[in-house]
């Protein structure tokens, strides 16, 4: 059995442009993965069987399961006995799903015969944020995020994540975001910054109007953490979760306890400088 690390990622920043002809929507992200992991355990079996724990999720029509079939469409993989423990929350912006499907692509790649190149080529047709995933770290996602660029690893602070009790559908969110004629975010003055993030590009979220209109409730959840961490509050990708900056992960953890009450998860989180890998 291998028991790949899979895990979540925050927009530190995320600049939407308006649809093109095929209704997709050119993005600038600067993307950080961070340790706040789901774990894949596969392994060889003589049929499939697929047992998610910590979601409610249909084993047949999931990104595991499409990863895993468009793999074998490529090559022989074999059946595989996979288990998968969720603990990033769904419907938060957080690419707990793309990064699920990123540790399939790996693991097909791997334990079939299949190249690892394979794997790259496949992910973009699974999700824009999958690719994202098979490098981590600190990255520049452009086009229809289809094209990562790895950067300079981002050093000096910690993220407290915090996701309230309600979920965001992305497609939603941005045709939300195309009615509302393409509301830019609110940039984050870089005196309120780490170091690191206030010569690049704008910190800001251009979905968040969008995610505002739809669920109310998310701005006050942002504003109650702005009061309870005394900084600023961004949404990461279409939402629900929010994030913050903290100097070490001793004081995110820390203040990811003060937020616990409000929250349906909330964690401190060091920035990973890795995307899936087997543990």
């Amino acid at each position: 059995m291998t028991v790949y690390e899979s895990p979540a990622k925050v927009n530190l920043a995320l600049l939407v442009e308006t649809p093109r002809a095929d209704a997709m929507h050119p993005v600038e992200s600067l993307v950080q993965t961070i340790d706040w992991l789901d774990l894949l355990e596969v392994e060889g079996s003589e049929e499939d069987n697929l047992v998610i724990k910590g979601a409610d999720l249909d084993p047949e029509d999931n990104l595991v399961s499409r990863s895993l079939q468009a793999m074998r469409d490529r090559g022989f993989v074999p059946p595989l006995d996979i288990r998968l423990d969720k603990q990033i929350p769904i419907g938060a912006g957080l690419g707990g799903g793309s990064s699920n499907a990123a540790a399939t692509l790996l693991a097909a790649a791997e334990i079939g015969k299949v190249s690892r190149s394979v794997a790259d080529e496949v992910a973009p047709a699974i999700g824009a944020d999958v690719a994202l995933f098979l490098t981590g770290g600190t990255l520049l996602m452009t086009g229809i995020g289809d094209q990562i660029e790895s950067l300079q690893p981002l050093r000096g602070f910690a993220v407290a994540v915090a996701v309230p009790p309600v979920e965001m559908s992305s497609a939603e969110v941005y045709r939300q975001w195309d009615s509302m004629e393409g509301p830019k975010g609110e940039t984050i003055p870089p005196r309120l910054l780490p170091p690191c993030l206030r010569d690049g590009i704008p910190v800001r979220n251009d979905l968040t109007p969008a995610a505002f209109d739809l669920e109310p409730s998310l701005a006050d959840f942002m504003a109650d953490l702005r009061i309870r961490w005394g900084g600023p509050v961004l949404m990461t990708g279409s939402g629900s979760g929010c994030f913050g900056f903290f100097p070490d992960p001793d004081e995110a953890a820390d203040a990811a306890r003060t937020v616990e009450d409000l929250c349906r998860a909330a964690v401190g989180a060091r920035l990973r400088p890795r995307g899936v890998v087997p543990r």
